[in-house]
């Protein structure tokens, strides 16, 4: 797959196509366990609760809240020295699950920061192929 993005992309593996190709049309998918009714991410060929494979995937709001957060003053790499100082964060659906992912739409300062904070899912395509979850306050 040719990557148009000057970023790394994360590499899809059939385990997580529902999420990837949900985020394509703005929806995000998780996996749920039928059995304790509880979430997960990332996605699995099994549930993290039992170790059993009784999952299944079911679409949420990406309704959520801030869980914890980093701003990155310093590049990890070549590709990020435009987008320095960003937020790299772990937040928490309403469903439970926690993702990493990024907090855009704020500026960059502690100040602005609450854990706990409302957030809302930003879908940001990186081009034809990929679509990355972020989130904003709400």
């Amino acid at each position: 797959m040719k990557n148009d993005y000057n970023k790394p992309l994360p590499i899809p593996q059939p385990e997580s196509d529902k999420f990837w190709n949900g985020l394509k049309k703005k929806e995000i998918w998780v996996q749920k366990c039928s059995s304790t009714n509880q979430y997960q991410f990332y996605p699995r060929t099994h549930c993290i609760f039992h170790n059993q494979n009784d999952i299944e995937w079911v679409k949420v709001s990406g309704d959520s809240t801030l869980f914890t957060y980093a701003i990155v003053y310093q590049a990890p790499m070549h590709s990020f020295l435009d987008d320095v100082p960003y937020v790299n964060a772990l937040v928490k659906l309403n469903e439970g699950p926690i993702i990493p992912s990024n907090i855009v739409d704020i500026e960059p300062d502690p100040s602005n920061f609450k854990i706990g904070m409302k957030l809302k899912p930003v879908f940001v395509n990186v081009n034809k192929n990929f679509t990355l979850l972020k989130f904003r306050p709400a």
